[in-house]
């Protein structure tokens, strides 16, 4: 018995100095849970592709201030202009995929410059990734007042009796306007001299000072200019009377069958920008565009929103590359 009893006693005390040293150790903490970082957490950049005083840099910059509220972040706009928002693409595609460079392009740098650059330094479809389209319009034919044309048919009638003389601005090699003088040329049978800038407001300088002789502008760099008798408007380039100008014809309408030339604008991020961030651009931005007071201002210049799916606005520049791609070679565009 008294054996039996020291072995209890001692597997007792083992017992006891095992629960003790288990009692000391700390209780295990699991590993932390690896989570995104918030966003946005710091200034973010809108590029504007244009000069400004354009449209794009209009729509930028009512966006950027609206993203600051709804942020709580500063934002500011950037204004690239050059090489028909080629620059503004490059420096949006090389910057890093975190959210925190925005640009707002158009059909030039989101695709159809591919047609006039030999050497792009960008790849628009792969380096930029679609957040939302953002606007809808169309160009307005506008010439200088000491033109003696005060419509449509007289403005061919003219340029037919002079062959590469009448002058007209654009934003830039295969921006809209480039792109709906060519259409005109093409179905007009015209001949008229480009003279390219480095974005709609400086081409509308030189328009309102008569060193080029017409151009087809966009309505918030147009209809200033229209208002106060500084240029003469003739059409509109889309295929339907715009809304905000419902006056003026189309050029369809004016004399030109089947002619229709559409202007639009679109958000973009750098390419491989995380989804859930790409989600929350997308969201914040086209309820800023779609709020009734934003409707408002937009069209008191002349635009109109028109929003979408980061998909639906990739397919739909996948689109507009391949119509204007075929007009161009159709019709033999070139740079020039």
């Amino acid at each position: 018995m008294g054996a039996k009893s020291g072995v209890k006693r001692v597997v007792a005390g083992v017992l006891w100095a095992v629960g003790q040293a288990a009692q000391a150790q700390p209780a295990a903490v699991p590993a932390p849970t690896l989570s995104a970082p918030a966003y946005p957490v710091k200034t973010l950049r809108v590029i504007a592709s244009q000069s400004a005083g354009g449209g794009v840099d209009a729509v930028a910059r009512l966006v950027a201030s609206r993203l600051a509220e709804s942020f709580g972040q500063t934002v500011i706009v950037d204004n690239r202009a050059g090489a028909n928002g080629s620059l503004a693409a490059e420096i949006t595609a090389k910057a890093p995929p975190d959210g925190y460079t925005l640009m707002l392009g158009a059909a030039g740098n989101l695709g159809v410059n591919r047609f006039f650059i030999k050497q792009m330094t960008y790849d628009p479809f792969t380096e930029l990734t679609p957040v939302t389209l953002a606007i809808s319009g169309g160009s307005v034919l506008v010439v200088h007042p000491a033109l003696p044309v005060k419509s449509v048919k007289e403005f061919i009638a003219l340029a037919r009796t002079r062959p590469d003389t009448l002058a007209y601005g654009s934003s830039g090699v295969g921006g809209a306007g480039h792109m709906a003088a060519a259409l005109f040329q093409s179905l007009t049978q015209t001949r008229m001299l480009h003279v390219p800038y480095k974005g709609g407001a400086p081409a509308m300088v030189d328009l309102i000072a008569g060193q080029v002789q017409f151009s087809f502008s966009s309505a918030p760099t147009a209809m200033p200019n229209m208002t106060s008798g500084r240029l003469r408007a003739l059409a509109v380039t889309t295929a339907k009377r715009s809304k905000i100008l419902p006056a003026l014809p189309t050029i369809a309408e004016a004399g030109v069958p089947g002619y229709d030339a559409h202007t639009w604008y679109g958000f973009v991020v750098t390419g491989k920008t995380p989804q859930p961030i790409v989600a929350r651009l997308n969201k914040e931005i086209v309820q800023i565009l779609n709020r009734p007071d934003a409707v408002d201002t937009l069209f008191k210049v002349g635009l109109e929103p028109w929003t979408s799916t980061p998909e639906a606005f990739g397919a739909y520049i996948k689109s507009e590359v391949d119509k204007w791609g075929r007009i161009i070679r159709e019709i033999g565009i070139t740079a020039n």
